[in-house]
């Protein structure tokens, strides 16, 4: 990695931990392989250092943002990541309702069902 590179990754890693746990992270980067490291470290600069790294919007606001957005696209499995990461960064269980109904309302029904079922799932985990 460049300086550049490495300063975004760094600052990537501090709120990807920040958002979805340290040792939740850390796993992903330990079970990272030379096949998939790069993809880890990329998308920690890239989604975390650029897109979560600055103060312009609140972790909480890019939390709901990410929700919504992810829910739309029927990624379940990052769905209940950033379900987790939403609550990390004070999301509160009403506010990922909310989140879900508009899901429901531009995405469908089955949909909104979809992560209902996941947000269950991450609540009754906490």
């Amino acid at each position: 990695m460049s300086a550049f590179d490495e300063d975004l990754f760094l600052k990537g890693l501090e709120q990807r931990k920040a958002t979805l746990g340290a040792d939740y992270v850390e796993q992903n980067l330990a079970a990272a392989d030379d096949f998939t490291r790069p993809f880890q470290e990329a998308m920690t600069a890239w989604c975390w250092g650029f897109g979560w790294g600055d103060d312009v919007i609140e972790p909480k606001t890019r939390s709901m943002m990410n929700l919504a957005m992810i829910g739309a696209l029927g990624k379940m499995h990052e769905w209940e990541t950033h379900c987790r990461g939403a609550l990390n960064n004070g999301v509160s269980p009403e506010e990922i309702r909310a989140i879900i109904h508009v899901v429901g309302i531009y995405c469908g029904v089955p949909q909104a069902l979809e992560c209902f079922r996941v947000a269950r799932k991450v609540l009754d985990d906490r």
